[in-house]
C-alpha cells in the first residue's frame, strides 16, 4: 500500500490548535488546555457584555434620578421606545457622562410629548 500525503485541511487544522495554545508552557500541543482556553474566551466575552450593559444602565439611571427630572431609567427606556427614539444605552451612557443637559433636554421632551398625547387621548 502506497504512502497516502496528508492535505492541506490536516496542516490547516494543527496549524489553528496551535496557535490557540501558543501562550502556554511547552512547546507541544495540550488539547485539553486548547479546548479550556477557548472555552474561558467565550465565557469571557459574554460576562463582558453582561457587565458594559449593567454598567450603562447604572450611569443612565444615577443622572436621571439624580437630576431635575423626576423619571425612573425604566420608564425612560419605555418611552424613547414608545417613541420610537433608537439611541441605545451605550450612546445614553456616554451623553449622562459627556452632557447631562442634552440627557435632561431628551427626557423632559418624551415626557411632555407622551403626557400630551396621553392627555389628548391619542395613544
Amino acid at each position: 500500500m502506497t504512502r497516502t500525503r496528508r492535505g492541506y485541511i490536516a496542516r490547516r487544522r494543527r496549524r489553528k490548535a496551535q496557535s490557540f495554545v501558543s501562550s502556554f508552557r511547552g512547546g507541544f500541543l495540550k488539547t485539553q488546555q486548547d479546548i479550556r482556553a477557548l472555552d474561558s474566551s467565550h465565557r469571557d466575552r459574554d460576562g463582558q457584555k453582561r457587565n458594559f450593559r449593567r454598567l450603562w444602565v447604572t450611569r443612565i439611571n444615577s443622572v436621571i434620578r439624580g437630576g431635575w427630572v423626576y423619571y425612573n431609567y425604566s420608564k425612560f427606556i419605555h418611552d424613547l421606545y414608545k417613541r420610537q427614539l433608537l439611541l441605545n444605552r451605550k450612546i445614553l451612557a456616554q451623553i449622562a457622562i459627556a452632557n447631562q443637559n442634552c440627557l435632561y433636554l431628551i427626557s423632559n421632551e418624551i415626557i411632555n410629548k407622551v403626557n400630551w398625547k396621553e392627555s389628548a387621548g391619542v395613544l
